[in-house]
């Protein structure tokens, strides 16, 4: 089949945008609202009484809002990044003056909705805009939401014995409002060859390829999503050191994955992509292991630190290999929204689990089980890399 050539507008609207300034802010904010729930959740489930199970709830109406944003985002991207911050200000606005599991869930899923549509739109548009450095462009954009991680565990700590909830949600919001008020005034300049008029249209995925990627980061949301989800809270009750009230494992696990992402990028100039990301998966399901059998703070601290580095190597590689198959705006984020999908469903499994047994070390079954799941996955021989390719 012969494909037409993409008009200029539709090349101008795979690109356009806030400017990269406006763009990595918005990815901090972003990495912020994506794991707050972890630091808030001991707060969360003390003021509104609730079970672990219905703190999972939480955690996923915000991944099925994140789900709907990932799956929904426009054509024109630069609609996605400003009304996602739209959609984000409105929704944790809401969350900061809503006092119960109901009103608190619906909020998060507007929230969630905005974080989506942010998060795809803005991995496109950079994947897009910076074709001849594809990979560095998205580890570097990919760093500012890790950032973003790290930094919500401190400021939570910082900030809710003193401010409690309310004042610091109500001014996360607002830094969303700010931002995406800065991205439409500031509009990106860049004139990349992704605007040339003999560029063409890439045809669509093989189903296979996008079912192989899609249950990839499916499962890896999940995993991911457990840890930073409940990590506070597992530290708190089964730790004999309680240093920033919990919040010491969550701060060491970002700051792991963050500067886990940067050394990926040097191991796999001698390493291919499958082989680092099996060792990292086999790791990483040994770690969580040793989590369980440990209340010692500094060793819990020691598995905290090595636990991101082994997780740091798989979404960025994953989604760079797929940038490099030039999907469409749909595609890209249909597979980041399923990555949300598995977030909303594992953690609530695990606060299901854990309330089901009474007890939450039970529970890390579930991460253990994506980790081991996925480790297999990944050790299917052609199939497997079929779907993680060597670049």
């Amino acid at each position: 089949m012969i494909q037409r050539p993409a008009s200029s507008a539709t090349l101008h609207d795979g690109v356009a945008g806030p400017s990269v300034l406006w763009l990595a802010i918005g990815f901090l904010l972003a990495g912020m609202g994506t794991v707050m729930l972890g630091p808030l959740m001991p707060t969360l489930l003390q003021d509104w009484r609730l079970t672990d199970q219905q703190g999972g709830l939480l955690l996923a109406a915000k991944f099925v809002g994140s789900f709907l944003g990932g799956v929904s985002v426009p054509r024109r991207l630069r609609l996605g990044v400003l009304g996602g911050m739209a959609f984000a200000c409105a929704g944790f606005g809401a969350f900061a003056l809503s006092g119960g599991l109901m009103s608190g869930a619906a909020c998060l899923f507007v929230g969630g909705f905005g974080l989506g549509q942010i998060i795809a739109s803005t991995n496109i548009v950079i994947g897009r805009r910076y074709r001849e450095h594809t990979g560095s462009a998205l580890a570097s954009v990919n760093f500012f939401w890790s950032l973003g991680a790290v930094l919500c565990g401190v400021i939570a700590a910082a900030a809710l014995p003193r401010f409690h909830l309310r004042g610091p949600l109500l001014t996360f919001a607002g830094l969303f409002l700010v931002t995406g008020v800065g991205g439409l005034l500031n509009p990106s300049r860049d004139a990349t060859s992704t605007t040339e008029s003999s560029a063409e249209e890439a045809p669509p995925l093989p189903v296979s390829m996008l079912t192989r990627f899609a249950l990839l980061l499916f499962l890896y949301g999940g995993l991911e999503t457990c840890m930073t989800g409940w990590l506070t809270t597992y530290t708190l009750r089964f730790s004999d050191v309680r240093l920033l009230g919990g919040q010491s494992a969550i701060v060491l696990l970002w700051s792991a994955l963050t500067a886990g992402r940067a050394l990926s990028s040097a191991a796999l100039r001698v390493m291919r992509e499958a082989t680092l990301q099996r060792i990292g998966l086999a790791l990483s399901a040994l770690l969580i292991a040793a989590l369980v059998t440990t209340r010692h703070g500094p060793l819990l601290s020691l598995y905290c630190v090595l636990l991101g580095l082994s997780l740091a190597p798989f979404f960025p590689t994953t989604f760079a290999l797929l940038m490099k198959r030039r999907p469409t705006a749909r595609e890209a984020g249909f597979i980041l929204a399923v990555s949300g999908l598995g977030a909303a469903l594992f953690p609530w499994l695990m606060g299901f689990v854990s309330t089901q047994s009474g007890s939450l070390r039970v529970a890390m079954a579930v991460p253990l089980g994506l980790a081991l799941i996925l480790l297999l996955l990944s050790l299917r021989g052609p199939g497997a890399e079929a779907a993680v390719p060597s670049a």
